[in-house]
């Protein structure tokens, strides 16, 4: 355990000195905020509808047939890495060993920690890109390793990668990179230039990648390219995803990696002592979900797809710059337009302004007054939902 300097009255605080400055989360904040006021909550991205019945009917089905209601493998069950591996080879082409490749976990959120706790040493550097999601900072401060931003910019209406800025971060203390794409919170996606230029660095310098996928069936201009499919990535990427984005059912945890079985067991061996098993029903049902037909994801994206151009639609006749995404289910804006100048500020008095809740992008940066004016938006709600948003944000 951290030490940390007592203050006056010879007490020491509780929180060891890597997590002091992660406090409680700006999702808990704001959605505390939304339920005070009645407002429409576009600012934590959970969807306000339930996936598939047949996907719910199957596990309670596991329930009630005494399947996983006991401690499940600890890899987990065989049914579901045997379908994450089909999964794999029928989207990607990749092909992976299910019994040593893939490991499940409780979300994509433990999948982050576990590989980040074992793949780092302390005073280790991890290039992250940023805005990136909160539980990337603290992760890497649990390893007690440092993290490295580099910052996606606007570019012509859109996000986009400085790979030469990129290449600057690399020092010898690099040891990882953390890649997220498609991009929570800005909707990029990356090129298939830029991740191959990713991938280059990566060679060159003998690093591995930890690449957050869970958005991979939300893309809507072009196509998700997995890191570990480049020349020379398999053997040094982790893949991270999950079933709560694509199936929509987030509260079930149901989250996996994919990799070498050198690195699922350096992760394994961190993961069995977080939450050792999880899921263990619901590990069933997301095995049936992952083979539902190509038009259950087609028919995901496409519903997905509609209800972002509704609520950005709303959003640039509001007054906003709209920042298109082209993937994940969240838009940023930009308010400077409307004459604001703190995002988080401006967040916070939305409410009782006109009763939407959004979320601001600076929580996300380390460099906060790069991302000072952007706010992200959540469009994983009924089309109803988004159209009163819309009307609401119309009063500024």
């Amino acid at each position: 355990m951290a030490v940390m300097s007592a203050p006056a009255g010879g007490r020491r605080p509780h929180l060891n000195r890597r997590l002091a400055a992660f406090g409680t989360t700006i999702f808990a904040e704001m959605s505390a905020l939304a339920t005070r006021t009645g407002s429409i909550n576009l600012g934590q991205g959970f969807p306000d509808t339930d996936g598939p019945a047949e996907i719910a009917e199957a596990a309670a089905r596991a329930v009630l047939e005494g399947r996983g209601n006991q401690y499940p493998p600890g890899p987990g069950v065989p049914e579901l890495r045997a379908a994450i591996a089909a999964h794999q080879e029928r989207f990607y082409s990749l092909r992976h060993d299910p019994d040593t490749e893939v490991l499940v976990t409780a979300g994509a959120t433990e999948a982050i920690a576990a590989s980040l706790l074992a793949l780092l040493e302390p005073g280790d550097e991890v290039i992250a890109l940023e805005p990136f999601y909160d539980s990337y900072a603290a992760c890497i401060a649990m390893a007690g390793a440092t993290r490295v931003p580099v910052t996606l910019r606007p570019r012509d209406g859109q996000f986009a990668l400085d790979v030469d800025e990129l290449r600057a971060a690399v020092t010898p203390r690099t040891r990882l990179l953390l890649l997220n794409t498609p991009h929570n919170p800005t909707g990029a996606v990356l090129t298939p230039a830029e991740l191959s230029a990713i991938a280059a660095v990566a060679v060159e310098h003998d690093l591995l990648v930890v690449t957050d996928e869970v958005y991979e069936h939300l893309v809507f201009e072009g196509a998700h390219t997995p890191m570990a499919g480049l020349p020379g990535m398999r053997e040094r990427t982790v893949t991270i995803s999950s079933a709560g984005k694509t199936f929509s059912f987030t509260g079930w945890k149901v989250g996996w990696l994919t990799a070498s079985p050198a690195l699922v067991s350096a992760v394994r061996s961190a993961k069995q002592f977080l939450t050792y098993v999880s899921s263990g029903p619901f590990q069933y049902a997301i095995a049936e979900a992952l083979a539902l037909p190509d038009s259950y994801y087609e028919s995901f994206r496409a519903d997905l797809a509609a209800k972002r151009d509704i609520l950005a639609s709303g959003l640039a006749a509001a007054g906003f710059e709209v920042y298109r995404p082209q993937g994940t289910y969240f838009v940023t804006t930009d308010i400077a337009p409307l004459g604001e100048k703190d995002g988080l500020a401006f967040c916070r008095s939305l409410p009782e302004r006109c009763g939407v809740v959004a979320i601001p992008n600076s929580v996300f940066y380390d460099d906060r007054d790069a991302g000072r004016t952007q706010v992200r938006w959540a469009f994983c709600k009924r089309t109803d939902v988004l159209e009163e948003a819309a009307a609401r944000l119309s009063r500024l």
